[in-house]
């Protein structure tokens, strides 16, 4: 059914741009070295963009009085001036699209200042959001129509007239669409949800009522086998080609939003600027849960221009206004570690001080907002406690200890999660209170029942003379993770905070990423053994695989190289290489489960991408999960 429906869609929509994609794809040995960095860098996102959305305190009842309240209290504030910037229109501004001309137009009802002598548009709105200093953001779908058209029961905020009329999303008016956004309306931004290729097949209600014609599926957000992959990202190279176009000076951020469906947590990184991983949150602390996990496992997955999306901050409602402010702030600290956006879904204008405070909090923007772009590892995971840790770029790191359960925590931390040296103090800030504390190898801390603290660190690297790579998870992009099979990850929490409540039979592993590359663990979650060897660093990946490593005038990359322990196929040898700009620096022989590691070390003297490449005649890349034990950039010619 996928493959059919995948050629279904190049015959008819994207001809062209599938053949040169099959083409290349059939040309080109994907573990081959390329000497670039292929993650998305277009756009600008160098940071996680912040700011404020819609959607989540109003839905589709917006206006532009709400709008222009909210922006006025993101600048009288302070908080635009601490970063947060982007104020984007969410799902129900659209009244219908004209025909013949294919142009939308504006609800001139709640967008007064819409009506020009020209017609619909929304220049006025967005040249007063740039006169306060502010970036404007806009919305749309992948598919012919939106998702509160699939699943709003009132249609009094849709899109009116005929069925072609109300055909309001990109599918068939890309170009179009983003030279009005982009070019005539002057937006920054713009969100590109996936309802439109999931909700509109042809036994859909509103389908058969005659209410919307039908577009077959390519996106299932509970599987990934029915899922059309190719499809998917053919128009979200459609989108990023027009962008370019008509945003030629780069100025504009693409946020993917198809909920964590069609493995998009593995390729969303080099589609768009962000990507998110799950489906939408909710002021739920068990949905926090979800949304937090299908993230924090994907640290190698987020890096500057292309990040983690698990969905806007629900700080404001539910468990987490003024009422919850432990909750409150746990949800920034945890946003704030793993890189993601920081935009605000609550009415600004009634939001209480308490709130506004945790937004902003400038010491936790920083970590969030650090130009080394490396998103928080877990250096101790349970189902209880996690402690994250995020390497900064001045050498400080930050620490984040998440008390996810309903009991207070005697947590210990130790130097040797964070990397740094046993005999030498180490100082935490707490990014709260601003207190300090001294600790030399561990120290106990008390963290209250969904509590998290954190903390600025100060200490001396473990690593003197150079960085393990899983400290710079931000400069390394598995490229190919050997992945073969998508499948569910089992470790996120599943709520039942979503959309269906409780009906049905519950929520079930439903986002794919179990198996990807990881920092500091193997792909499923073991500790990096080879041969009995156990590494607490290192790059844990599959057979098969290609990682991109930028390197900042480092001299020597050293690693000890092996298939893991974890690994069920002992037959088949792998052969680790690596290479620099291009060449080859070093290779391993042949290495099999149960050998032992082979020290491997390459000259990376001037060298600007560094690739490490596994490679194996085995055909289940799954059976065959490879260790890069302690590798490090070095800074000088010496292995340490």
């Amino acid at each position: 059914m996928q493959e059919k429906t995948s050629s279904r869609w190049c015959r008819l929509v994207l001809l062209p741009l599938c053949l040169a994609m099959a083409s290349t794809y059939a040309a080109t040995d994907p573990l081959a070295p390329t000497a670039r960095w292929s993650a998305y860098t277009a756009g600008r996102a160098s940071t996680p963009p912040m700011g404020w959305s819609s959607w989540n305190a109003f839905g589709t009842d917006i206006d532009e009085a709400k709008i222009l309240g909210s922006a006025q209290r993101i600048v009288d504030s302070g908080l635009a001036a601490k970063g947060y910037r982007y104020v984007n229109i969410d799902d129900g501004w659209i009244t219908r699209r004209e025909i013949p001309s294919g142009r939308l137009v504006i609800r001139a009802d709640r967008f007064p200042s819409s009506v020009t002598g020209g017609g619909s548009s929304f220049r006025p709105l967005t040249d007063k959001l740039h006169a306060m200093g502010l970036k404007a953001g806009i919305y749309s779908d992948l598919g012919r129509n939106t998702c509160s058209q699939a699943y709003s029961s009132d249609s009094s905020d849709l899109p009116k007239g005929s069925v072609l009329e109300r055909e309001v999303g990109l599918y068939g008016h890309i170009d179009q669409d983003l030279a009005l956004f982009f070019g005539d309306w002057g937006f920054d931004f713009i969100k590109v949800d996936g309802c439109g290729l999931r909700a509109y097949g042809a036994d859909s209600p509103k389908v058969r009522s005659g209410e919307y014609r039908a577009l077959a599926p390519v996106l299932d957000l509970e599987s990934v086998t029915r899922s059309d992959i190719p499809a998917v990202q053919a128009e979200f190279t459609q989108i990023d080609a027009a962008l370019k176009r008509h945003r030629p000076d780069g100025d504009f951020l693409l946020s993917l939003c198809v909920w964590g469906a069609a493995d998009v947590r593995a390729w969303g990184k080099n589609y768009g600027n962000l990507s998110r991983t799950s489906d939408d949150i909710r002021p739920s602390w068990t949905r926090m849960l979800s949304n937090f996990d299908s993230a924090a496992r994907r640290e190698l997955y987020g890096h500057p221009g292309s990040w983690n999306d698990p969905d806007m901050l629900f700080i404001g409602a539910g468990d987490f206004d003024a009422d919850h402010l432990v909750e409150a702030k746990s949800h920034f600290a945890l946003w704030a570690m793993l890189n993601a956006p920081l935009m605000t879904g609550a009415d600004l204008r009634k939001t209480p001080q308490p709130l506004m405070d945790i937004f902003g909090n400038a010491d936790i923007i920083a970590v969030n907002q650090d130009p080394a772009g490396n998103q928080a590892t877990l250096a101790y995971d349970t189902d209880d406690v996690q402690v994250l840790v995020k390497p900064l770029a001045s050498g400080q790191k930050a620490v984040a200890i998440f008390n996810r359960g309903f009991a207070p925590f005697d947590v210990d931390l130790t130097a040797e999660q964070l990397k740094l040296r046993k005999d030498a103090p180490v100082t935490l800030t707490d990014l709260w209170t601003k207190a300090d504390a001294t600790f030399t190898n561990e120290t106990k801390l008390r963290v209250a029942p969904r509590e998290t603290r954190i903390f600025r660190v100060q200490g001396t690297r473990a690593l003197a003379q150079g960085v393990y790579l899983s400290e710079q998870p931000g400069s390394v992009n598995p490229a190919v993770d050997g992945v073969t099979t998508p499948q569910a990850d089992p470790t996120i929490f599943r709520s039942s905070g979503g959309w269906t409540g409780t009906k049905g039979a519950g929520e079930r592993p439903m986002y794919a990423g179990w198996g990807g590359a990881r920092a500091d663990s193997t792909p499923y979650g073991q500790t990096l053994r080879i041969a009995g060897t156990t590494y607490a660093a290192g790059i844990g990946v599959l057979a098969n695989s290609r990682l991109e490593v930028r390197n900042a005038g480092h001299r020597r990359l050293s690693a000890q190289v092996g298939v893991d322990d974890s690994a069920r196929d002992a037959t088949h040898g792998v052969t680790f290489m690596v290479y620099g700009d291009g060449k080859l620096l070093a290779k391993s022989k042949p290495l099999r489960r149960g050998q032992r590691a082979q020290a491997l070390s390459a000259d990376v003297a001037g060298v600007k991408v560094v690739e490490l490449v596994a490679r194996s005649a085995a055909k289940d890349n799954e059976q065959l999960p490879v260790s890069w034990g302690d590798a490090a950039l070095l800074s000088s010619g010496q292995t340490d």
